[in-house]
């Protein structure tokens, strides 16, 4: 027995000196198995130099990665919430009695700060017309994925096109107050205004965005529809064509006021040349005008080529175009900025 517990002593005596080379300096030293040694050799095994900075790199990316996943997280939040706040003052802006007349021959804006501008007052009434338009096309799009009956989506389609007809209705009346805001499309998205063109979209390139949403076409719908596109594109050349005659015509009366030291000259020929060029900007509003009618005859003989069917599929198409422009535009503004 004492044998024993001699043994048993000296294996604790053992045991501790082994604990205490094990602690150097305050720090532990792990115990590593005899089977191991391979692999202890190879993890003390400085890393070169090369690999240590591909490391670091590698770590300096993933932190920059994480921090603009973060910044566009909270960018997308403070848009969402800004979008937010703009349609309570909208909201609150109607409540307090902006409206514009419903008679269409002049545009009325009052509110407890006074009047309020032409621009302004287009601004809500067109986010006004954007919401109602969205019922609207939600309410098609029931109806189509349901297969309604011809008469109950004509219904639906005539309400639509109705509500098109509103809004060119309404561009006219602002084009009174303020056609350069109509013109400049800074009434709507950023990818938008990207593809403009006099105030508006384009009808012909409207109709080459249709194509593989209305098959399968008759021959007569096909033919109807180039020649609709065709027509579109003439009427669009022209109308460019005059605008950018007028455009040098004015630039040249501009030019012509300025005296042979580049200030104005006589006053009374000034006077003559900016009462001529103000005469040319009249024409501007005719320009938005005829421009706007040719989206509207284009709708219009568009839905009269189609059948019930295939209009309300054309419908639909063109509201999630324009509703993709609006989100990308959403997006690219609340990108991730270094």
């Amino acid at each position: 027995m004492a044998d024993a517990s001699s043994r048993t002593d000296t294996s604790t005596v053992l045991e501790d000196n082994d604990k205490n080379r094990r602690m150097e300096n305050g720090q532990i030293v792990a115990a590593v198995p005899s089977n191991s040694s391979d692999r202890s050799d190879r993890s003390d095994k400085p890393l070169d130099q090369k690999t240590l900075r591909r490391l670091a790199q590698n770590r300096e990316a993933a932190r920059k990665s994480r921090l603009r996943k973060k910044a566009y997280v909270q960018q997308l939040e403070s848009s969402k919430l800004k979008l937010a706040q703009l349609e309570q003052e909208l909201q609150k802006a109607r409540q307090q009695g902006i409206f514009i007349s419903s008679s269409g021959d002049q545009t009325h804006a009052m509110s407890g700060n006074g009047n309020v501008s032409g621009a302004l007052t287009f601004d809500i009434e067109y986010t006004r017309w954007l919401e109602e338009q969205n019922k609207q096309i939600n309410e098609l799009r029931t109806a189509v994925n349901a297969h309604a009956s011809d008469s109950d989506l004509r219904l639906i389609v005539d309400g639509i096109m109705a509500h098109y007809d509103e809004i060119f209705k309404v561009k006219g009346v602002a084009a009174k107050a303020d056609v350069f805001h109509i013109l400049s499309g800074m009434w709507k998205t950023p990818a938008e205004r990207c593809f403009l063109w006099l105030g508006g979209f384009r009808p012909s390139e409207l109709l080459k965005l249709l194509a593989n949403h209305l098959e399968p076409l008759t021959e007569q719908q096909l033919l109807g529809l180039t020649n609709l596109q065709q027509s579109s594109q003439q009427a669009e050349d022209a109308l460019s064509q005059g605008m950018e005659a007028l455009q040098q015509s004015l630039a040249e009366t501009l030019a012509g006021s300025l005296g042979p030291s580049g200030s104005s000259g006589n006053v009374a020929n000034y006077m003559g040349q900016m009462a001529m060029a103000m005469g040319k900007l009249g024409t501007l509003e005719n320009f938005l005008r005829q421009a706007d009618n040719l989206r509207q005859q284009t709708l219009h003989q568009m839905q009269r080529i189609l059948t019930i069917r295939q209009a309300s599929r054309a419908l639909l198409a063109i509201h999630d175009y324009f509703s993709r422009l609006r989100a990308l535009s959403s997006l690219w503004l609340a990108r991730p900025r270094e």
